[in-house]
């Protein structure tokens, strides 16, 4: 298949690429390569691509108007896996327009370049952050989502309706995955996996917040990227019988679906910590805090669905992650 990946010098855009060209896929990756983390790393990330048959780089950006279309128009993509996007929670609370340009205005521009270029599947970057304001655990694909907590959450929720009316209206075939919390070698540099690593290597102390009383569903990169892939592989389907008087947001009478794709093991954010500190070899000084604004106290994923549908259940262990992480940590920024 001939694949956009858009977001191909990110963290999830990387692996994903990597998994589709060793299988053969043709892919074009886009991105922008904005500063909103050293760009240095997603030039390095974009270096493991580069060259490899069949890859092909472009640098643009998903808001703009004219430069989208003109892609879509001369490439005929077969497929598009869309994970451009700004990330992050609180940077949304310092530059809320940096959200509705890339995540609003660029997610209307792919919409239309899949609806006018005929693509057979639209797979798309939602996040567990959509839950938002949820307390009943674990969280699931038929429990609504109305009460988001922070405008990128808000944003995600917007992607998915977005798809949901081009998949009603234009029969497109979409697919939001909601990631929960990724992690893992190459990762993002706000993480806060990234954030412990460095401050423990380097000595500071680490800011661990709402006192230590979280939980996450830490998720494996590479089970986040075999997920995608799968879904990729099996375009979203109108419901068979879809009972319009029992509304169910996991499930339409478009070709939309939407998946949660997480360990289904969450995880206290002290053990996270201990298990950083067991591949440093190092124990943390720890600087407790409050709940950040737009923060969640825990996210726990429901996969049941996503196993239904690709076979796959996330299941990497974090100590195993962690380790891993620390590995590539040490080697790409030299402490040896």
């Amino acid at each position: 298949m001939k694949v956009l990946v858009t977001g191909a010098a990110g963290f999830i855009g990387m692996h994903v690429s990597q998994i589709l060209l060793a299988r053969g896929d043709e892919v074009v990756g886009l991105d922008n390569l904005n500063d909103y983390y050293d760009p240095q790393l997603k030039r390095d990330r974009l270096a493991r691509l580069t060259g490899k048959p069949g890859f092909r780089f472009v640098e643009m950006d998903v808001a703009d108007r004219v430069g989208m279309p003109a892609l879509f128009g001369r490439e005929r993509f077969d497929r598009v896996v869309h994970l451009a996007a700004q990330a992050g929670v609180r940077y949304s609370l310092e530059n809320p327009h940096a959200y509705i340009d890339s995540n609003i205005v660029g997610f209307t521009n792919i919409l239309e370049g899949c609806r006018h270029a005929g693509v057979a599947h639209l797979v798309y970057a939602s996040s567990s952050s959509v839950y938002g304001g949820n307390t009943l655990m674990p969280f699931s694909e038929h429990h609504s989502v109305d009460h988001p907590v922070s405008l990128y959450a808000a944003s995600k929720k917007a992607n998915e309706l977005m798809a949901h009316t081009y998949s009603h209206l234009f029969r497109l075939p979409t697919t939001g995955l909601r990631f929960f919390t990724v992690y893992g070698p190459w990762g993002r540099p706000d993480m806060a996996l990234f954030l412990f690593t460095k401050a423990i290597l380097e000595g500071r102390p680490i800011d661990v917040f709402n006192h230590g009383k979280m939980v996450r569903d830490f998720t494996f990169i590479d089970d986040i990227a075999e997920g995608v892939v799968r879904v990729l592989d099996r375009p979203a389907t109108p419901e068979p019988g879809y009972d319009s008087d029992k509304s169910d947001p996991a499930h339409s009478n478009a070709p939309y679906r939407v998946f949660n794709i997480g360990n289904h093991q969450p995880v206290q954010l002290m053990a996270f910590v201990e298990a950083i500190e067991r591949a440093i070899g190092r124990e943390a000084v720890k600087n407790f805090l409050p709940l950040q604004a737009g923060d969640v106290p825990a996210t726990h994923a429901d996969v049941e669905e996503l196993a239904a549908w690709t076979g796959l259940r996330p299941a990497t262990p974090v100590a195993d992650g962690v380790a891993r992480f620390v590995a590539w940590y040490r080697d790409y920024f030299k402490y040896h």
